[in-house]
């Protein structure tokens, strides 16, 4: 396996660190559902000129998996997307990154209810790296878990990273024919048609909201970055690495996200910051280390 593989579940946490830095950004212009559809619909438009063709050839594929691939899609694409933008309406920066740092224990825990192996050192890699990512949010104190108090935007984040563990695990049902771009294609028009009915007939009441160049670069940000480029990383990773191995780099999006803090926002470096990363590193290390879990 090429040692380039570990580079795609590690870019898909990055660009999904932009999406919850933009997300929370423009939470208060743009509503959750809003902002999901126009995210899955913009990058509906913009794979379909290169997946028509691959769909169209891989139709009896298609067609013979269409229910458990429409329901990946749906979980993956709409459900776990909408979720985190509902949550970040409510939720704090430090619950959110707390919650969604389950991730990698969820995918395990889902591995071994499916009969899935999970070796000690990817445990314990797991373990180090989400102690970093509750020392670094906790800014080194970690009294502060205590002051920690959970609302509605807590659960929505928390059943988003329940159904990212099931999606991750879920594509085993991919079958192995059919291609990436046309697995991506489908997954992203499914995508955009389940949340079509909510946004159109506002199911969800949800208040206007106008179009800007903020927004419009916050739409165009999560469906290139966050939505093509970062999904099309993360099912080829765990293709060729496996679920539980990919989920941990997942922790490093706080790593990413106070990286970005810094860079465009102008945050300052803090000591609590590295030693978390350190032991993210460290964990991840430790993890690989391993052989992957499929």
């Amino acid at each position: 396996m090429p040692q380039s593989a570990y580079f795609l579940p590690a870019l898909s946490a990055l660009f999904w660190s932009g999406n919850f830095v933009f997300a929370r950004y423009v939470s208060s212009d743009i509503p959750p559902i809003a902002l999901a559809y126009w995210r899955w619909t913009l990058a509906m438009c913009l794979i379909l000129p290169f997946a028509i063709k691959p769909i169209w050839q891989q139709r009896a594929i298609i067609k013979a998996h269409f229910w458990p691939l429409f329901l990946l899609s749906t979980v993956g694409v709409a459900g776990f997307n909408t979720c985190v933008y509902l949550g970040l309406q409510t939720t704090t920066a430090t619950n959110g990154l707390l919650i969604n740092s389950m991730i990698p224990i969820l995918i395990i825990v889902c591995s071994l209810l499916l009969g899935v192996t999970i070796q000690l050192k990817q445990g314990l890699g797991v373990l180090i790296s989400l102690l970093g990512v509750i020392f670094l949010v906790c800014h080194g104190e970690l009294s502060r878990l205590l002051n920690l108090r959970v609302n509605t935007g807590d659960l929505w984040v928390l059943l988003a990273t329940l159904l990212w563990a099931i999606y991750s695990i879920g594509l085993k049902v991919k079958p192995a024919e059919l291609s990436a771009v046309a697995f991506l294609g489908f997954s992203i028009s499914v995508g955009s048609f389940v949340l079509s009915p909510l946004y159109w007939f506002n199911l969800t009441s949800e208040a206007s909201w106008h179009f800007s160049l903020e927004n419009g670069a916050a739409i165009g940000y999560t469906a290139i970055f966050a939505s093509l480029v970062a999904y099309f990383c993360w099912n080829q990773g765990v293709k060729l690495i496996g679920a539980s191995t990919a989920g941990q780099f997942i922790h490093l999006m706080p790593v990413f996200g106070t990286a970005l803090a810094v860079l465009f926002i102008g945050e300052q470096l803090a000591w609590f910051q590295l030693i978390g990363a350190l032991a993210i590193g460290s964990g991840i290390l430790l993890s690989l280390q391993s052989k992957p879990s499929r």
